[in-house]
């Protein structure tokens, strides 16, 4: 047996992140989340909203979903900063929906792992009513639920229950990846 196999998972898990991907429906809390991770390891932070195409925005600003075929070039821009940042080994976290597992195949690669914040309708719905200056409207929150593939077994990454304050589903995500900050600044 070696040590591997008598070390915690998620203390495997750990040493082999490079990029986390903070995924789920709009109203989650992914930048938020995202942001406090970053500062609390001293990664790079890219919010996935502002790879959109501005077809895409003004298509979700408008009330309308997001087709497939909207979706992949966006999804191609987040590949690349994935596929720089685990290239060069530099630690990041990036935010995006990921809502369908054939987008996460598209994400997905060594050193790459997924942090899905995962909540009640009713938990979501709060929030995003509750926040401010932003294009995607409330009115997606069913038909991105509808899309949402949840994380399987075999997929790298973890589910951070909603509705907590952020700070502590942050530290919950760092919990559940094996994660602490002095061990993984940059």
């Amino acid at each position: 047996m070696s040590a591997a196999d008598t070390e915690p998972a998620e203390a495997r898990l750990a040493g082999e992140i490079v990029v986390l991907v903070v995924m789920g429906v709009t109203g989650t809390g992914k930048s938020t989340v995202a942001g406090l991770l970053a500062g609390t390891l001293g990664w790079d932070l890219e919010e996935g909203d502002d790879l959109h195409p501005e077809a895409n925005v003004a298509k979700m600003h408008e009330g309308t979903p997001l087709t497939d075929a909207d979706r992949w070039p966006w999804l191609d821009r987040v590949a690349a900063w994935i596929s720089v940042h685990t290239a060069s080994g530099t630690p990041g976290i990036i935010t995006c929906s990921s809502l369908k597992r054939a987008y996460r195949d598209r994400l997905r690669g060594p050193g790459v792992v997924f942090v899905h914040l995962d909540g009640s309708r009713d938990v979501i719905a709060a929030r995003l009513n509750a926040r401010l200056n932003h294009f995607m409207p409330a009115a997606l929150l069913d038909s991105q639920l509808a899309t949402l593939e949840r994380l399987q077994p075999d997929e790298r990454g973890v589910v951070v229950p909603l509705g907590g304050r952020p700070r502590e589903e942050a530290r919950r995500a760092l919990d559940l990846l094996g994660l602490t900050p002095a061990a993984h600044r940059a």
